[in-house]
């Protein structure tokens, strides 16, 4: 299954926080709530039982760039629905569409050949269509002030970009030229970020001056921000160190977001799309002005394949002269993109891709799979996936002294093959 729409036990419980705060309690009504707030802990953990490895409060890409750039094709596509609407006219998508979305990655199916199951479970990450801006929506123009609201939810950004030539696809601003588009959208978040600053500048302007020191650390952090954004360069190309970062993080900047760009071409031009001129365009721009990276795509490719078979996929991109639309690759990208990395648990019952974020340690790994996991943590089983392909076997990677225990301060490197122990 690619795409499920599951509301998170943790949402649930945030909504309903949300939902009793402004309601006047008495005494009684306190002890009711606690009750209540105690059996939504038990069907969270019951929840967490029925889906394990579901992450809470999962991270979330959003798909940006300008109206008819392929965005909501390209949504379609990764999540292989028709869900969100694809026209040829701006802003058919107004409330952003969400879909949870399947990783690739080709290491599974030999791991499912070395437990000898059939069953494989890959990752899983979210994806938001968000509905196409324009030229002025930092002060609102098209549907602007919803769509950056939209942006500023999400965890990175997939910035969609326009790189063929297709007279009965309306282009907004006229002729392509994918790095006018990129600048125009920037522009907006840079803009929009611009207005925050300055209004938090404002906001915190007489705590500093009396000597507060959080407001002085912000003050401090945001007179490097202002600059930088009033010469139209975006949040996340700015060097601060590791503690203005943490600080900045605070002010949820739309243009300091995780950055990737689509290139989306062309059917006909996905094979050859090295020497399309305005792919060369988006990867040079993006690199030199984004240090980031571009990802060339056929949106429509995969569009068409999502009603054939396997095996008629695999004919119709031979056809075409490729192994995939491009459109994987993005998934993976963008899933390392937010910071996650992928461990494996592998027996008879399933192969099974777990989504960690990097840095974690062994007991918050083996939490993801059951919160008792993490609580009654003793000792992890490792092997790295290459061994372990390379020995055939646990038993032989045993042998070779590849396969060893790791502690709790052990961090979980992406590939790794866990088994975990655990006592409550």
């Amino acid at each position: 299954m690619n795409e499920y729409r599951i509301p998170s036990a943790s949402t649930l419980h945030k909504r309903f926080i949300e939902s009793i705060k402004s309601i006047p309690v008495t005494c009684d009504d306190r002890t009711l709530i606690k009750m209540i707030l105690a059996i939504i802990h038990l069907l969270e953990r019951s929840f967490s039982s029925t889906f394990p490895g579901f992450v809470k409060d999962m991270l979330k890409a959003g798909i940006v760039g300008l109206p008819n750039v392929g965005k909501s094709t390209l949504f379609n596509a990764v999540t292989r629905t028709r869900k969100a609407e694809a026209a040829n006219y701006p802003f058919c998508t107004i409330d952003p569409n969400v879909g949870i979305v399947t990783v690739p990655d080709a290491r599974l199916e030999p791991l499912a050949r070395i437990s000898k199951t059939t069953t494989i479970i890959p990752a899983a990450v979210e994806f938001v269509d968000i509905a196409g801006l324009v030229k002025g929506a930092s002060q609102g123009e098209g549907l602007g002030n919803k769509f950056l609201s939209h942006i500023r939810e999400v965890d990175a950004i997939v910035q969609v970009v326009r790189c063929f030539e297709d007279p009965d696809v309306h282009h907004v601003a006229g002729a392509i030229d994918p790095v006018r588009d990129i600048e125009t959208v920037t522009t907006e978040l840079v803009l929009a970020d611009l207005e925050a600053a300055k209004k938090r500048l404002e906001r915190i302007a007489k705590d500093a001056k009396r000597g507060d020191k959080i407001a002085l650390a912000e003050e401090a952090v945001l007179k490097k921000i202002e600059p930088h954004l009033d010469a139209g360069k975006p949040g996340n190309t700015l060097a601060l160190t590791p503690e203005e970062k943490a600080i900045s993080k605070g002010f949820f900047l739309l243009s300091d977001k995780p950055t990737i760009f689509a290139a989306n071409v062309k059917e006909t031009d996905l094979a050859q799309a090295d020497s399309n001129p305005h792919v060369a365009k988006v990867r040079e721009y993006a690199r030199t002005h984004h240090d980031c990276e571009t990802v060339v795509i056929s949106a429509q490719i995969e569009s068409d394949l999502i009603d054939l078979s396997p095996e008629e996929a695999r004919e119709f991109l031979k056809e075409l002269g490729v192994s995939e639309s491009g459109v994987g690759a993005l998934i993976r990208s963008t899933y390392h993109l937010l910071g996650l990395r992928t461990y494996f648990t592998a027996s008879e019952k399933e192969a099974r891709a777990w989504t960690i974020h990097a840095g974690d340690t062994a007991p918050k790994a083996a939490g993801v799979i059951h919160t008792d996991f993490e609580r009654g943590f003793i000792k992890a089983e490792t092997v790295a996936y290459e061994d372990l392909v390379r020995c055939g076997s646990i038993a032989a990677a045993r042998e070779k002294g590849l396969y060893r225990m790791e502690g709790k301060e052990y961090v979980v490197k992406d590939g790794d093959v866990l088994m975990f122990k655990f006592n409550v």
